[in-house]
């Protein structure tokens, strides 16, 4: 599913223009827990978090995520898009809550990751 028709589905709004909103996302990863994200996300993935400070950035930038998701209408610092603007790193905001988007995605296709089923 392409980032703009999650969007759509989430009713999520860009946080900056830059990115690729036309980027294929297969499979999602959601925690506030950056160390969970570290160990079980993959390359490819969709972050979804309601954790607004800079290390999203660095995570995602680390593990080569497409774009974050951010929760519950939460929105971070201009410091943390500005640092995701300068990456390509797409950040969308939802006011939808994390289990609900979770629950949207799954339900159109979107799949945990693979490896996040090692602790589960």
């Amino acid at each position: 599913m392409i980032l703009s028709d999650i969007m759509a589905l989430l009713e999520a709004e860009p946080l900056s223009q830059e990115g690729d909103f036309s980027v294929d996302v297969e499979c999602a990863s959601a925690s506030d827990l950056m160390s969970d994200v570290l160990a079980l996300a993959q390359p490819g993935s969709l972050l979804i978090t309601g954790l607004v400070n800079i290390q999203i950035v660095r995570t995602a930038s680390m593990i080569d995520m497409p774009a974050v998701v951010f929760v519950r209408g939460k929105k971070p610092p201009e410091e943390t898009i500005e640092l995701a603007r300068k990456l390509g790193i797409p950040f969308v905001l939802t006011a939808k809550t994390m289990f609900e988007t979770c629950g949207l995605l799954y339900q159109a296709g979107i799949r945990p990751c693979p490896c996040s089923k090692r602790w589960g």
